[in-house]
């Protein structure tokens, strides 16, 4: 069995680690999970894809088989990002639980190091963003996960540099 390394991120004042080789950012939401990935520079992110999820089993399954398909490419990953939701204060919010199973589970199933980063207002930025391009709300919303990671990742991807 496969275990990450698991790296607190941008929560607490750490400092980030340099980052090298595609990044994968996940945004994990109680229906949909946002998907995003950076160049091979780890340099530019950009949105991936939306899976919409049954429950948080389904959820590390899909995410698994996307990552390993990512992974067999020539570029592969080096890191997985993953948003945590906390407070505009920093505490957990009711999300930060199930998002950390969420994790932890990712983590006996890759050896790819995790790296947990600050989601705050991330999906708030994204539908600020998607908003100017695209007027109707339910077209927004399937895109709007996979711009949150997006979102998610270039911070980090910002941090690092």
């Amino acid at each position: 069995m496969c275990e990450a390394k698991i790296i607190t991120s941008g929560l607490w004042g750490n400092g980030e680690p340099s980052v090298s080789g595609r990044v994968l950012a996940v945004d994990v939401g109680t229906r949909r999970v946002g998907l995003a990935i950076s160049d091979a520079t780890a340099t530019l992110a950009r949105p991936l894809e939306t899976i919409a999820v049954r429950s948080e089993t389904d959820a590390i399954e899909r995410v698994m088989r996307r990552l390993t398909d990512l992974a067999a490419e020539d570029d592969g990953v080096s890191t997985i990002v993953v948003g945590l939701p906390v407070r505009l204060d920093g505490t957990p919010s009711d999300q930060s639980a199930r998002v950390r199973t969420f994790i932890d589970a990712l983590s006996q199933r890759t050896a790819i190091p995790i790296v947990v980063a600050d989601e705050r207002l991330t999906s708030r930025e994204a539908e600020s963003r998607l908003a100017v391009r695209e007027r109707d709300w339910r077209k927004r919303k399937q895109k709007l996960d996979a711009a949150a990671a997006a979102i998610i990742l270039q911070d980090y991807l910002d941090r690092a540099q």
